[in-house]
């Protein structure tokens, strides 16, 4: 009786313990919470954006990124086992999030801005992690991409991460308040907003020491303005309720988003909580305090400048005053101002002219449901139409704005057609 007795309760030990262990290689269900703060910082990291193509199953990837080097096709974040993430660990996740790695330790693309999201938590990444665990899983294969040689070649991701990577979580700066080291966490971080609003080199890369300065962004031909001067899309003047009112609803008395920052607003920012809208706002407005002006643009010669305002001011009575004003003063929200619009005088026309050739509308937000558009006129206006009425914008009821040229229209013209 002994005997049984001890052999059943070594029975019994091996079985709990074979259960202890089985259970420890098991990941706990996440809980609800958890799952919601995932969700709420996949929006603010704007997942959905890049890794669900028009028309494609959400976050499967497949979505065509054009660069200079060539297409890269986005991936598929889905929990599918073959095709997804769905072997891959919190800490493979993590990697990838903060190191730029795959769980085999190959390189990724700097297309997915892990240059940005270095500075994302642990925890928040932990929490990123279990929310695309929890979605349906999608089975599709990664597109495989499409560049150039020698691009194709990954190693070079070695060269480029020595110039232009710098790995480590968002620091505090303890002189600021907390409210602005969340905006900054923010807008440094998992809104990677320097990834449009710095400028990118020969090499794909950008410097920190030019960081929200502004630039082109490759191959979309929209130019993502400077963040820290007045002139351009700096917040320096602008009140905290007419950011928050901007990055949440698209939409303020100062002016409205249109082109790729209307998708940010409409995937990302719109869904952000009153806190962290206000963060970013303090954090954005204070970019630009304290820059310094602009320099005045360089003159219009006399006998281009008579032709091209006398052309431009016909043009924008005809097609543009009745919904912007006269004056240029428009009726905001719904129709934005002209006068004093840093959007309008700033030192690149790209988008100026793109808007008078291809329009566009702010994005539906909860809180602008139905937003008023601006209709083309690429099919009514000449390139000296267009170089003339944009001309007549920059430039008048106090605007600084340099003048643009036909060949500007007609570069933009050819390149959105392509």
């Amino acid at each position: 009786m002994q005997r049984l007795s001890t052999t059943l309760i070594l029975f019994l030990a091996l079985c709990f313990a074979g259960m202890t262990t089985a259970s420890a290689q098991q990941s706990p269900p996440a809980n609800a919470e958890l799952l919601k703060k995932g969700e709420y910082l996949a929006r603010a990291g704007d997942c959905i954006a890049c890794h669900t193509a028009r028309e494609g199953k959400t976050f499967a990837g497949g979505l065509p990124m054009k660069t200079p080097f060539g297409t890269l096709y986005t991936s598929n974040i889905t929990p599918d086992p073959q095709t997804g993430i769905g072997t891959w660990t919190s800490d493979q996740f993590y990697q990838m999030m903060h190191n730029g790695r795959f769980p085999d330790g190959g390189l990724v693309y700097p297309a997915m801005p892990f240059g940005s999201y270095t500075k994302v938590t642990r925890a928040d990444s932990d929490a990123i992690y279990a929310y695309l665990r929890s979605v349906p899983p999608v089975k599709q294969v990664n597109k495989p991409h499409e560049l150039t040689f020698p691009f194709n070649n990954r190693s070079l991701i070695i060269g480029w991460r020595t110039l232009f990577f710098n790995e480590g979580e968002f620091k505090p700066d303890p002189t600021k308040s907390a409210e602005w080291n969340r905006g900054a966490y923010l807008v440094e971080g998992l809104g990677h907003c320097g990834m449009c609003h710095t400028a990118i080199n020969a090499l794909g890369g950008s410097s920190e020491s030019q960081a929200f300065e502004g630039g082109l962004i490759p191959m979309q031909y929209w130019y993502a303005p400077s963040l820290t001067s007045n002139k351009e899309a700096g917040l320096g003047d602008w009140s905290i309720q007419e950011i928050v009112d901007y990055l949440r609803t698209g939409v303020s008395a100062r002016g409205a988003v249109y082109g790729p920052m209307a998708e940010v607003v409409y995937n990302s920012l719109q869904y952000l909580n009153d806190e962290d809208i206000r963060a970013m706002a303090v954090y954005l407005k204070g970019l630009a305090q304290g820059a310094s002006p602009d320099k005045p643009p360089p003159p219009i010669p006399s006998a281009e400048s008579s032709l091209l305002l006398s052309l431009g001011k016909q043009i924008y009575d005809r097609d543009c005053a009745s919904c912007h004003g006269a004056t240029g003063l428009g009726m905001p929200p719904h129709y934005p101002p002209l006068a004093g619009n840093q959007s309008i005088e700033m030192s690149s026309a790209v988008n100026a002219i793109r808007m008078v050739l291809n329009g566009g509308y702010p994005p539906g937000t909860a809180g602008n449901p139905m937003p008023y558009g601006m209709p083309p006129f690429a099919q009514r206006l000449s390139d000296d139409e267009v170089a003339a009425v944009v001309t007549y914008i920059r430039t008048s009821w106090g605007n600084r704005g340099a003048p643009v040229s036909a060949r500007q229209a007609n570069e933009l013209r050819t390149a959105t057609l392509k």
